[in-house]
């Protein structure tokens, strides 16, 4: 909260006249699949470009994304997370579901086969840019998008050769190497970029090997652009499950033990796409992307007492398509997306019978899937200043499932006949945008996201799932913005948004299916960068919302039972990152980082909270030639005892503990 308080009071004091330099107007291609003046965007959309990337040198994506307001990602093990964007942290089929993760504008997992750890595979190592949609993103995405985008974007190939390798090291035997090779010849352009992470892990049996690989060929003869990408990653991970109790958390030693040494999770997964640009004529372009991608994944089920091995994964072939018309006061967007997808999902217990998880095969199924998609947009000038845009997606998704073992129950299990299922949604949205002047612009929007269900919450059912189906999720969202440069001083960004969903699905606490959950999301967000000095900037990003029930639902639990106007469990009212930044020579960058997260309740009572925390980083970096360089980190430089993810189930306060000071060295070299 103070953190929140301070940037307030520096909002203010620069927008009455104090401080000092602009950011950039910036470039983002989320918003159309297509490029775009961030200032001529009616969205909440933020973008984090090369050069910070590199400054922050994540050990993990949640270090990336604190710096979007709205987004929170919780940190698991190793490389799993939790993903907040204008919500909670949602876990289950609304973790996986709720969120559409990109890597180059193409969906990393298809709709419906999601996965709630859904960016480790993304190659944000070596990224050229990450741009995040907050709230419902329009008509060019479709399922998934319910509360927000994340789009990972591969650097385009350079006119001249050039050479990058990074070398770093920390003191929590983490070592990471990454390097990328690019240049021109002619009309062709090509990008190879490598990363691999090799670390021990803050706790016991907790260590990760993860190694990714991206090759980008564009050919481009003036008249047609053919941009292929290929990328793969693969993860071996050892996984460390939660601590109980906050006097664990708060012990040096015993924060850093894992009751489950067993536990792993070893993921692989290949991509392939390629993009036509055809310019028709002076106001016409088309767009069509053709994409295959593939993956598979194992790891048994520590959280349970069964300790069930899963095994799942899916291939799938798709394109997206689009025409782009600009003529005059008017703009068009249509296009088309269809996927084919051949899924699968084992379960299997090797353990004895523990209450009622039962030895053997508890699931074994196929799901195949296919998503078709039709949209369109229309944009119009009503005055030199003011921009009406109106737009619309339908969304068909049909699942075929087939079960390959008896249907019926089995222990807990409960096993469907085969079957098919289909959704049809719809999903507007109006935008009003007005340009006050060349620097400053104020939205209004309309839009409804949906998505629909997750094939696990259909088909991998236990014996009291026997009642409301999943149907497809909606959400109702209203935005207002603006955006403004004050002279070379301040560059600002400001949204309000009220968000009702429904059809919110989850599995309660006596483990019954709750298709009619509903909730309501309210709240503001800034991002504000003031130039203190032209070698010193400061630069915020703050939200203030409240995510609350809009449902009475009793279970026999009473910490688990949910109360109309209650807070969402893990919804934090509070959070903020503050970063100031000096850069007193070309070669020289200093860096420190706030990080503010607000207490939360971790139970759907409401009865047990997590306090908050705040984290301090420090990052620099020294040019010792026009090649070379040395950058150094110290992260949580107060060596604050914190979690990044907290929550209370089964009668205990749950931890995943955030790791103590850690200092890093590394070395870059470019060419």
């Amino acid at each position: 909260m103070k953190n929140a308080l301070f940037v307030g009071f520096v909002s203010w004091s620069a927008l009455t006249g104090s401080g000092v330099a602009s950011a950039q107007d910036g470039v983002v291609v989320t918003a159309e699949r297509r490029a775009q003046s961030l200032q001529e965007v009616p969205l909440s959309i933020s973008a984090i470009d090369q050069d910070e990337l590199k400054l922050i040198d994540a050990d993990h994506v949640s270090e990336i994304l604190a710096r979007v307001p709205g987004v929170a990602l919780h940190r698991g093990s190793g490389a799993e997370h939790l993903t907040a964007i204008r919500s909670p942290v949602l876990t289950s089929g609304a973790g996986a579901g709720s969120f559409l993760f990109l890597e180059n504008g193409v969906p990393i997992r298809s709709a419906g086969f999601a996965n709630i750890n859904g960016l480790f595979g993304a190659h944000y190592e070596i990224a050229d840019r990450v741009e995040v949609v907050r709230g419902p993103s329009g008509a060019v995405y479709g399922a998934n998008a319910i509360h927000g985008v994340i789009n990972v974007l591969t650097p385009l190939p350079t006119e001249d050769t050039s050479i990058f390798a990074e070398a770093f090291g920390d003191t929590e035997d983490r070592y990471k190497f990454k390097g990328t090779v690019s240049g021109s010849n002619g009309a062709h352009g090509w990008f190879i970029g490598g990363s691999v992470v090799t670390e021990a892990g803050y706790r016991d049996d907790a260590g990760i090997d993860q190694q990714k690989l991206t090759l980008r060929h564009v050919f481009d003869d003036g008249g047609v652009t053919i941009d292929t990408i290929f990328s793969f990653d693969n993860l071996e991970q050892e996984t460390a499950g939660f601590i109980f109790g906050e006097d664990t958390l708060n012990d040096r030693a015993l924060r850093r033990t894992n009751n489950f040494p067993f536990a792993y999770r070893d993921a692989k997964a290949a991509r392939l796409q390629s993009t036509f640009i055809i310019d028709t004529g002076e106001n016409t372009r088309i767009k069509f992307t053709p994409y295959a991608r593939w993956n598979q994944m194992e790891f048994p089920q520590h959280f349970l007492p069964s300790n069930a091995l899963e095994e799942n994964g899916h291939w799938s072939m798709g394109a997206q398509s689009a025409i782009y018309h600009d003529a005059g006061a008017l703009s068009l967007i249509a296009g088309t997306d269809i996927e084919y997808t051949d899924g699968y999902l084992s379960e299997f217990q090797s353990a004895p019978r523990i209450f009622s998880y039962t030895p053997g095969q508890h699931y074994d199924y196929d799901v195949s899937a296919v998503n078709l998609s039709g949209f369109v947009q229309a944009s119009y000038e009503l005055t030199p200043r003011t921009i009406a845009t109106a737009a619309m997606r339908v969304d068909g998704t049909f699942y075929d499932y087939d079960n390959k073992i008896d249907s019926g129950f089995e222990g807990r299990f409960l096993r469907l006949d085969d079957r098919s299922d289909e959704f049809v949604t719809a999903s507007p949205k109006f935008t009003l945008m007005h340009h006050i002047d060349d620097q400053t612009s104020i939205y209004a929007s309309y839009s409804r996201g949906t998505r629909p269900p997750q094939t696990s919450d259909l088909y991998r059912l236990q014996i009291n799932q026997t009642g409301d189906q999943a149907r497809p999720e909606k959400i109702d969202a209203f935005e207002v913005g603006a955006r403004a440069q004050i002279g070379s001083i301040v560059d600002l960004s400001l949204s309000g948004f009220f968000m009702d969903k429904r059809n919110f699905f989850f599995r309660d606490a006596d483990g019954f299916n709750v298709a009619n959950g509903k909730t309501r999301h309210l709240g503001i967000e800034g991002d504000i960068m003031i130039a203190l000095h032209p070698t010193l900037s400061l630069q915020s990003a703050v939200t203030y919302a409240a995510h609350t029930y809009r449902f009475d639902r009793i279970t026999g639990q009473a910490t688990e039972t949910i109360n109309f106007g209650d807070d969402v469990d893990t919804a934090p009212r509070v959070i903020a990152n503050t970063r100031l930044k000096w850069t007193p020579t070309e070669r020289a960058t200093l860096e420190a980082e706030w990080v503010s997260m607000g207490s939360y309740f971790t139970d759907a009572a409401n009865d047990h909270v997590y306090d908050g925390h705040d984290v301090l980083n420090l990052r620099a970096e020294l040019g010792v030639t026009s090649r070379l360089a040395v950058f150094a980190t110290i992260r949580n430089l107060t060596d604050t005892l914190y979690a990044e993810r907290a929550d209370f189930a089964f009668g205990n306060d749950r931890y995943f503990p955030g790791e103590e000071r850690t200092f890093g060295f590394g070395i870059r070299y470019r060419q």
